[in-house]
């Protein structure tokens, strides 16, 4: 079960609230997404998350003009959030198209990088809102675009690099929704061959280490947290 966002006001990190300020835009909107991603974009109503975060429904006005640019914003931070990621993955620095791919699989490791319950909450959100979906064509058509480049960096033909590049990323999409009940153990042993199968060769050692450590550094902070 997901956990409640944390409060501004009750993050010894932030700065106090001023005035009779008890919440941010950043609070409502955190606390929307949070809806977003456990119970679709029907639960997502303001009364709802005045009550959750303990203050009236006015205050929700000084941020926002109602519901609908609430849900726009959703929207916008997605945009902002997991299509950029992964744009950003495809586009980083990497020496050979085998450590192309690891950035790209670091999507999946790090949902503070690429949150895959929120695409899933704006796909099915899609389904039923002409509007998103076209937002939502644009952002596939965005990261398919990045992932494609990739592997034209890396000198494969234009076919094969867009094949390729279908191959990773509704792997990459449907991972999670498997519910494979891997171990990280059982993942990483895995990427070797993953690898191969989407770029045909074959990665380093050095390569399998560096992603193993960044996927072993992540899932011990966010047990930490």
């Amino acid at each position: 079960m997901m956990s409640d966002p944390i409060l501004h006001r009750d993050d010894p990190a932030k700065d106090p609230l001023i005035g009779n300020v008890k919440v941010t835009r950043q609070d409502w909107l955190n606390a929307a997404l949070s809806v977003l991603k456990s119970g679709g974009v029907e639960a997502v109503k303001v009364a709802d998350l005045a009550s959750g975060m303990n203050v009236s429904r006015s205050s929700f006005y000084w941020y926002f003009n109602g519901r609908t640019d609430l849900l726009d914003a959703l929207l916008d931070h997605w945009e902002r959030t997991n299509t950029a990621a992964m744009v950003a993955q495809a586009n980083a620095p990497a020496r050979t198209i085998t450590e192309a791919c690891c950035n790209i699989f670091r999507c999946n490791i790090n949902t503070a990088l690429f949150d895959n319950r929120l695409d899933f909450a704006i796909r099915d959100w899609a389904r039923r809102a002409p509007r998103v979906n076209a937002v939502l064509k644009a952002g596939d058509e965005a990261r398919l675009e990045a992932l494609t480049h990739m592997f034209l960096r890396f000198e494969y033909p234009q076919l094969e690099a867009t094949a390729r590049a279908r191959v990773i990323y509704y792997m990459q999409l449907g991972y999670d929704d498997a519910n494979l009940g891997e171990t990280l153990d059982d993942r990483l042993a895995m990427v070797p061959g993953y690898l191969v199968a989407f770029t045909g060769r074959v990665p380093t050692a050095a390569e399998i280490q560096s992603f193993a450590s960044y996927a072993r550094d992540v899932t011990d902070a966010d047990r930490s947290s």
